[in-house]
């Protein structure tokens, strides 16, 4: 019987690492996660494409630059202020804050700069405006169930290449 390769419809298990174009790692899952392939599962087209026809043991090593990866930064989703205009448990590096509009619409920004009595916030992926190098390894190939098919893989396993 062949070795089973990754093809649309088949569940795929994958550990991974997103590196910056300099080598430091950003992101990383020595913990295998699974998507469906070839379904809306989150991960970039560039990603999955390389993907297509491995086997298990195999590795990828993708780059994707801004525009096919989070996008530039967008100077819109950066706000500073005073600092005391801030509650007092956002006024330190990396905390999150979400804040809604009147639409419902939500934002989620992390606090990046804080000196002399100002503060910013941003609004953008962390990984915006990077060239980023996806490493993948195919850990394993499957047939999906039927609930799978219908719904995709567990979204709590899915893959945070997105």
């Amino acid at each position: 019987m062949a070795e089973p390769v990754v093809a649309t419809n088949k569940v795929v298990t994958v550990t991974y690492s997103i590196c910056d174009a300099s080598g430091e790692v950003l992101e990383q899952s020595d913990l295998p996660v699974d998507y469906l392939h070839g379904s809306d599962n989150g991960l970039f087209f560039k990603v999955e494409e390389a993907l297509l026809g491995k086997g298990i043991g195999d590795t990828v090593e993708v780059t994707l630059s801004p525009e096919e990866g989070f996008g530039e930064k967008d100077p819109s989703l950066t706000y500073s202020d005073k600092i005391e205009n801030v509650p007092p448990e956002y006024r330190k590096l990396g905390a999150e804050a979400e804040f809604r509009n009147e639409s419902g619409g939500s934002i989620k920004m992390v606090v990046t700069h804080v000196d002399n009595g100002t503060i910013t916030l941003d609004g953008n992926h962390p990984f915006a405006g990077k060239t980023l190098i996806f490493n993948v390894k195919v850990v394993g190939v499957r047939e999906p169930t039927a609930e799978e098919l219908q719904q995709g893989v567990n979204p709590q396993q899915r893959p945070t290449m997105h």
